[in-house]
């Protein structure tokens, strides 16, 4: 009876595993390819901002659309009345700040996700030096058991000849 049940169990167990490390793989590929579009749109963004464009744009509709995407902006034309000319210069100071506020903090977030690498690799170092010497401590405790066997074995069959 055992092993019949043994015969049934073993292989649902198996295809239960295939199954998961499937599911496990579809979700994976579904995550590399979200990422993989948040690459792009950050790439994108930070070759506007470093092209000096504007890097999204607003529609009727609400949604935006990458910079790369819009039309090319008419050129602009020249106006007599002296209001206006102090109007587009505010407005071109504006811009050239907004553009400078935006480099500095793509350039903090580098910074930023520069830091957390680092400090990151430093703690995974720590918890692998942790490891190591935790399993390093354990198998010089097992090897000097090994040796301990053999040493007695070896002493058993010397004095079993002798005596």
């Amino acid at each position: 009876m055992r092993h019949s049940a043994l015969r049934w169990t073993i292989p649902t167990f198996l295809a239960l595993q295939l199954g998961l490390l499937w599911i496990q793989g579809a979700q994976l590929h579904r995550q590399n390819q979200v990422l993989s579009a948040l690459r792009e749109d950050i790439q994108a963004l930070t070759e506007s901002l470093d092209n000096g464009q504007s890097p999204v744009s607003s529609e009727d509709d609400g949604s935006i659309v990458p910079a790369g995407f819009l039309p090319a902006p008419p050129p602009p034309k020249k106006v007599a009345v002296l209001g206006v000319q102090e109007e587009q210069e505010a407005a071109t100071k504006e811009i050239q700040a907004s553009r400078e506020s935006a480099q500095k903090a793509v350039k903090d977030a580098r910074e930023a996700q520069s830091k957390l690498s680092i400090e990151e690799n430093i703690r995974k170092a720590d918890e692998a030096k942790q490891v190591q010497a935790a399993t390093s401590s354990w198998q010089r405790w097992v090897w000097g058991a090994i040796a301990l066997v053999a040493l007695a074995l070896v002493a058993r069959s010397v004095l079993g000849r002798r005596g």
